[in-house]
């Protein structure tokens, strides 16, 4: 893979869901730690205004397009990512090839006993599946140590921070290198809860056509402050695109 595609600031790997699933796959089965971050049009305009989020993006070693927005807007930059890689999808085809891999997964965050529901749903997806654990815990620092503490005695190979970004992603900014055990560490949003049965997954047809966001906002309503962001990103894409190449290039500089 060349370059990563800019989008307003966060570079994106070059992947859809297969390439992505496969990449984190080969890594590992080779031994090699992967921070995977799947990222939205909300992810982009915190990172904006954010500087530590941007670093933790930019440091990360794959950061895919979880939205129709993003994919949208690259194409519109001159600069098409080749498909979207939502996290639902990444974690259910990265738990069909874990067995194979001799992977066990972790799950952390969520409500109380969601975890442990979702971990139920999975097994029974995938029946070869191991989970070494679960546990709610915290967002907040004050409760990494018991969180930390939990995971290593289990020693996963994959851990899925599910406290919604950016906690999840500066939950494992800050606490991975303590987790020598864990190879993938993914923030994973609302998968635990879609798992569980908590939140509704969108059906194929509204997945096709890239209406996720609408679908949960429908059923989600108070989502409505966090999604409050995207014409404002939809703006910016704009302009961006009208804008002489010079400037840009300087701009990103």
């Amino acid at each position: 893979m060349t370059g990563r595609v800019d989008v307003l600031g966060v570079g994106f790997d070059r992947v859809d869901l297969a390439a992505a699933v496969a990449t984190i796959a080969d890594r590992l089965r080779e031994g090699r730690r992967t921070v995977v971050i799947t990222a939205n049009p909300e992810f982009v305009m915190l990172a904006r205004r954010d500087g530590e989020l941007r670093r933790i993006a930019a440091g990360a070693d794959l950061v895919v397009p979880d939205g129709t927005g993003v994919l949208l807007a690259s194409r519109l930059l001159g600069d098409a990512l080749p498909g979207r890689a939502p996290g639902r999808l990444i974690v259910d085809t990265l738990a069909e090839r874990a067995p194979s891999l001799g992977a066990s997964f972790y799950l952390l965050g969520a409500g109380p006993g969601v975890a442990e529901r979702a971990a139920a749903r999975l097994r029974e997806r995938h029946p070869g599946l191991a989970i070494a654990g679960t546990h709610a815990g915290s967002p907040d620092p004050a409760d990494d140590e018991e969180a930390v503490r939990r995971i290593a005695a289990l020693s996963p190979q994959v851990l899925l921070v599910a406290y919604g970004m950016p906690a999840q992603e500066r939950w494992i900014a800050r606490n991975l290198a303590r987790l020598p055990s864990v190879r993938v560490a993914i923030g994973v949003g609302g998968v635990l809860d879609q798992l569980a049965g908590v939140a509704m997954v969108p059906p194929g047809a509204v997945h096709r056509v890239g209406l996720e966001w609408l679908w949960r906002l429908a059923f989600e309503p108070a989502r409505w402050r966090r999604q409050r962001v995207l014409p404002l990103f939809a703006l910016l894409v704009l302009l961006e695109r009208i804008r002489p190449a010079g400037a840009q290039t300087e701009g990103r500089n």
